[in-house]
C-alpha cells in the first residue's frame, strides 16, 4: 500500500485524485493541505504543512505555485518524495525545486498524461527525421479559467523539440514580431475559452506539405491517473534527484 499526502485536495484536480484513490487498490490518502481546509473525505484536511501531522510514503501537490516554499520545506524535513503536478513556476522556483531534487526525489512533469509524453518523444522522432527544413509551431488551448499561458505542457514539447534540433529560439504569438521567421525559431500561441480541458498540437510545415502531431484530453481523469502512477512510482525510489514521465514512459 502507498500513502500519499495530497497538495491541494479540495481543488478540482484534488478532488478528483481522492476520488480515483478511493476507487483504486494499493494507494490511500493520509492527509490533505489545502487552504480551504474543509474535511471532504475520509482523511483529515489541514490549512497549512505546519499544522500537518500525518505519515506517507509521497507527497503529491496539484495546487498553485504560491504553495511551492513550504511545500518544498516540508517534504525535505521529512525526506519525502514529492510528485509536483504544478505548472506555471517562475526561474526562482524552478532553481529552488532543482535545489530540493538534490536532497530528496522530486518528480515533476509538464503533463501528468501518457499521452502527452509520448507525444513529446514522437516530437523528437520527427525533428530527428524531417531536420532543419522544417517550421515547428505549437497551439494550445485551455479553459477559460486557466492562469499560466503558454501550457507548461507547450513549453515541454517545445523543450522536446529544441533539444531534438540542438537549437531553437521561442517566440510567442507573433504580433510583436514584423520581420520574417527565422529558421531557429519555435512558434508558441496560446488560446482560452469555453470548458476545454486540454489541446496541444505540434505543426511541422516544410516544403509543400505539413505535418500535425495533436494530442486532447476530453477529462481531467487522464492527468489524475498519471499523477496517481507518478506517486506509486517515486514511492519506491529512494535516490535524490529529478524525475518525469520519461522514467515510467
Amino acid at each position: 500500500m502507498v500513502n500519499i499526502i495530497l497538495s491541494g485536495c479540495n481543488g478540482r484536480m484534488g478532488r478528483m485524485i481522492s476520488r480515483i484513490c478511493g476507487e483504486t487498490d494499493g494507494i490511500a490518502i493520509t492527509a490533505g493541505v489545502d487552504l480551504y481546509g474543509v474535511k471532504l473525505d475520509a482523511y483529515p484536511v489541514f490549512t497549512s504543512f505546519d499544522e500537518l501531522k500525518a505519515e506517507a510514503d509521497a507527497v503529491v501537490d496539484f495546487s498553485n505555485p504560491s504553495a511551492l516554499s513550504p511545500l518544498l520545506d516540508f517534504c525535505v524535513k521529512k525526506r519525502l518524495p514529492l510528485v509536483l503536478c504544478t505548472t506555471g513556476y517562475t526561474e526562482e522556483q524552478l532553481a529552488a525545486i532543482r535545489a530540493a531534487s538534490k536532497e530528496i526525489p522530486v518528480f515533476r512533469s509538464g503533463n501528468m498524461s501518457i499521452g502527452i509524453n509520448l507525444l513529446t518523444e514522437l516530437v523528437k522522432k520527427a525533428v530527428s527525421v524531417l531536420g532543419d527544413g522544417y517550421d515547428i509551431e505549437i497551439v494550445e488551448m485551455h479553459h477559460r479559467t486557466k492562469l499560466d499561458a503558454p501550457s507548461g505542457t507547450a513549453l515541454m514539447l517545445a523543450e522536446a523539440a529544441k533539444e531534438a534540433r540542438g537549437r531553437g529560439e521561442y517566440v510567442y504569438e507573433r504580433h510583436s514580431v514584423r520581420q520574417q521567421r527565422g529558421a531557429d525559431e519555435i512558434g508558441i500561441s496560446s488560446l482560452r475559452g469555453g470548458t476545454v480541458v486540454g489541446e496541444h498540437s505540434v505543426i511541422f510545415a516544410g516544403p509543400d506539405e505539413v505535418i500535425e502531431l495533436k494530442h486532447s484530453a476530453y477529462s481531467r481523469e487522464v492527468f489524475a491517473n498519471g499523477a496517481i502512477r507518478a506517486a506509486k512510482f517515486l514511492a519506491g525510489v529512494k535516490d535524490p534527484g529529478m524525475y518525469d514521465m520519461s522514467d515510467i514512459v
